[in-house]
């Protein structure tokens, strides 16, 4: 994988970036199931440097976290807390994007109506954007990653959660209540184990993967056994690829986009071998609409820093309009 700060300084470099040349400094933040991860370009440089910073907190008391670290970051740097003109933060969960607010955590209790970007401007003294992890990384990969060069792309994020961004005209595109791209919720064929009908979640999550391969014999708690060689992990597998396949078939028809960029833990741990064959079983479900113009699918390029990211990519966006 390329390094995500080589990739954001070159294209910060290339692009048509208005708010470069500016004294200031944008931040982005990750406020996420793995730990808190901090982003920081310099407008006037173009430079990027980040932090992260594992911890085992769920609760709301999460944000104080990625606060002191976005601190920490900003007086690595000296002069940036002064300087600070924007930040992006991105959320594992839905986002009430004209509120601020955290509509809820859907395997954390505690977040409902979390004011969000209040206590980030209290804390940064700056302008606020705010946001759902799958959305700012859609926007990552579209602005720094995978889809820098196309104006249309689909992002699908596999996950313990399973999530979607849709970024149209090189903006996101949130729907008439900021819910476009939540793909993950939608209900499949399969049943689910009381009787009501599956989401994508169920199925392609890491809890659903894990589930699965438990319901078969197979006991784990890792994803490399998962993409392993056990017989019950194969057939997870291969379960999950044809789901998988379907739905970017489905996404294909649906939206035609440029690209649709796969990333997320799963898709990582799945590697090149498992995306290949997704790629390889998607025109089994495509109907004729889409014959003879197949959607690229590629990996996600900006790896385990893409929602700080995200949340920078937001930030200089705003700035730029």
């Amino acid at each position: 994988m390329t390094d995500p700060k080589a990739l954001v300084e070159a294209r910060l470099g290339h692009d048509n970036w208005g708010v470069l040349g500016q004294q200031g400094y944008a931040l982005g933040l990750d406020i996420g199931g793995y730990g808190v991860r901090a982003a920081l370009v310099d407008l006037h440089a173009g430079r990027y440097v980040s932090l992260h910073r594992d911890t085992s907190e769920r609760s709301p008391r999460l944000v104080d976290e990625a606060i002191a670290l976005g601190q920490a970051l900003l007086a690595s740097q000296p002069g940036a807390a002064e300087r600070l003109v924007r930040v992006g933060a991105g959320f594992g969960g839905p986002i009430d994007t004209a509120r601020g607010e955290v509509v809820l955590a859907p395997r954390t209790p505690g977040w409902e109506r979390f004011p969000l970007r209040e206590r980030l401007e209290q804390a940064f003294g700056a302008a606020i954007i705010v946001d759902n992890d799958a959305n700012l990384i859609a926007l990552a990969e579209a602005l720094f990653g995978a889809g820098h060069d196309i104006r249309h792309l689909f992002y699908l994020h596999l996950s313990t959660g399973v999530g979607g961004g849709l970024v149209l005209n090189g903006h996101l595109y949130r729907g008439a209540n900021t819910t476009a791209g939540e793909i993950g919720h939608a209900a499949i064929a399969t049943v689910g184990a009381a009787g009501e009908p599956a989401t994508l979640e169920h199925v392609l999550s890491i809890g659903g993967l894990l589930r699965r391969a438990a319901a078969l014999g197979l006991t784990t708690d890792r994803l490399d056994v998962i993409f392993g060689d056990h017989p019950a992990a194969q057939r997870v597998v291969a379960e999950a690829t044809e789901q998988l396949a379907l739905t970017l078939a489905q996404i294909t028809a649906l939206l035609d986009p440029q690209r649709i960029v796969v990333g997320g833990v799963v898709a990582r741990s799945g590697g090149a071998a498992f995306l290949d064959a997704v790629r390889r079983r998607v025109p089994t479900y495509a109907g004729h609409a889409v014959i003879g113009h197949a959607t690229p699918i590629v990996a996600s390029e900006l790896g385990f820093d893409s929602v700080a990211i995200g949340g920078l990519a937001a930030a200089l966006q705003s700035l730029s309009e």
